[in-house]
């Protein structure tokens, strides 16, 4: 991320005018500030969070050592747990901002400065990074009404340890899918468009298989994510899954398709104590409410409206979104929220409010082009790419079938609800994101490269 917008700001005088601590179950907390101005929400006051944005110094990793692997995957989650332990200090009323902000800056540039050193030791020591330790504060309009889908006393709710709502979504998150425009484009296909496609059955985690690691970017790291992830496909991955520990391991998919399908869970921010209300990635990161589970989960592997596609590698890994785009900004947010009978309408950044018998939708489109080498890249992003408008790969790319995730949730009419997040994002809906890893064995990966380039139909 670039540095501009790193310098510290002041913040708003509405900002400092009232900051008070709001306990969500477990221990995470949002920080909000009384008199702003009236917004939307009539005689409410529209109340502002503080939260910590701190440069992606992941992002900006492209090369690393296979021996300072370790040691630098290690480092960018003691990064993660630095924020997120500030952001609960200052929710919490432990430390100032100013005087936080400058403990967490010595702490990630130690962080920082042994993850160039065990760069050096065995090339060239990435300078740029060892200008990424100064963090700021942001501001974020948060929920004030105490009320979410219907009810719940929220101090109530903390004393109780069931969490609240004020750690999540504000109003002005949410807009009728009725007042978008349509918005969605498909590129033309060429003559040596892949028409077809290949579906893999795989449920919707009906075994219960929840965790907050993430094994491409905090691998051997517990509560890598600071969110709880649902999974299908491969039934054994977390934080200490190896490549052999995946090819050995069953599968929920119909198919024999082993491959890890993973992403954040969808919460109702109901005030109830979910079983994770007090534990990490859960509650204790601020992530409360009732886990939504879906109604339908669709894999599919599509073609190219430009090119034939060829096989994907085994253990290939794919991130599509960014889990920090709040504060990072949008240049690998790929988010899109939508509602059943309106998905030629999409949104990045705000939660669609569905009518009555429409359900909520998000939709995962990968990067469908790879560099043809390598499997993962430092920063779990250069080795693939998205196309062109027109479909088309650049230059030292080739087209691989493209992943596209479809989750359908049953949520009523006005009810609050939120992605799962680290707790400095906010729970902001443009931070959505999904993970994949490619299991499926070399025939099955043949037959649906085989399913596509054809134009069939498997399923």
């Amino acid at each position: 991320m670039s540095q501009k917008g790193h310098k510290r700001p002041r913040l708003s005088n509405k900002l400092l005018a009232v900051v008070s601590a709001l306990v969500l179950g477990g221990g995470g907390v949002a920080i909000v500030a009384g008199n702003a101005s009236a917004g939307q929400e009539g005689d409410r006051t529209t109340k502002l969070a503080a939260t910590i944005d701190c440069p992606d110094v992941g992002d900006k990793i492209t090369a690393v050592p296979e021996q300072a692997k370790t040691e630098v995957d290690e480092g960018l989650a003691k990064l993660d747990d630095q924020v997120a332990d500030a952001y609960r200090r200052l929710a919490a009323g432990e430390a100032k901002g100013d005087a936080l902000l400058g403990e967490l800056r010595q702490q990630r540039d130690k962080t920082i400065s042994g993850m160039a050193d065990a760069i050096g030791r065995g090339g060239q020591p990435p300078q740029e990074i060892k200008s990424l330790g100064a963090c700021t504060m942001k501001e974020a309009p948060v929920a004030n009404d105490g009320q979410a889908g219907g009810g719940g006393d929220l101090n109530a709710a903390a004393k109780s340890g069931a969490g609240g709502q004020k750690g999540g979504p504000a109003k002005s998150d949410f807009v009728s899918i009725n007042k978008v425009k349509p918005n969605v484009r498909t590129p033309a296909a060429s003559g040596n468009a892949s028409k077809g496609s290949f579906s893999s059955q795989c449920g919707r985690n009906e075994n219960g298989h929840f965790n907050p690691d993430n094994v491409i970017v905090a691998p051997g790291v517990s509560n890598g994510a600071h969110h709880m992830h649902d999974y299908v496909g491969n039934q054994t991955t977390d934080a200490f899954s190896t490549n052999d520990s995946l090819a050995a391991s069953g599968t929920t998919c119909g198919n024999g398709d082993q491959s890890s399908y993973y992403w954040p869970v969808l919460r109702l921010r109901d005030g109830k104590a979910e079983r994770d209300a007090k534990a990490p990635g859960g509650g204790q990161d601020a992530n409360v409410g009732t886990i939504l589970k879906p109604k339908q989960v669709s894999i599919t592997f599509k073609g190219s409206p430009a090119d034939k596609v060829t096989a994907m590698p085994r253990f290939l890994r794919i991130i599509t979104g960014d889990a920090k785009a709040f504060t990072n900004g949008n240049a690998n947010a790929n988010a899109s929220w939508s509602c059943t009978g309106f998905e030629n309408r999409q949104l990045k950044d705000k939660y669609p409010v569905c009518p009555k018998g429409s359900d909520v939708v998000r939709t995962f489109t990968f990067q469908s082009c790879w560099d043809g080498r390598n499997v993962d890249s430092a920063n779990h992003r250069t080795h693939v790419a998205f196309p062109d408008k027109n479909g088309r790969c650049q230059k030292g790319f080739k087209a691989i079938p493209q992943l596209v995730m479809r989750l359908t949730y049953g949520v009523a009419p006005g009810a609050r609800f939120a992605v799962d997040s680290f707790p400095e994002q906010l729970h902001k809906p443009v931070t959505d994101h999904d993970d994949f890893i490619n299991v499926m064995s070399n025939g099955l990966m043949n037959k649906a490269v085989s399913c596509i380039n054809d134009g069939r139909t498997c399923r």
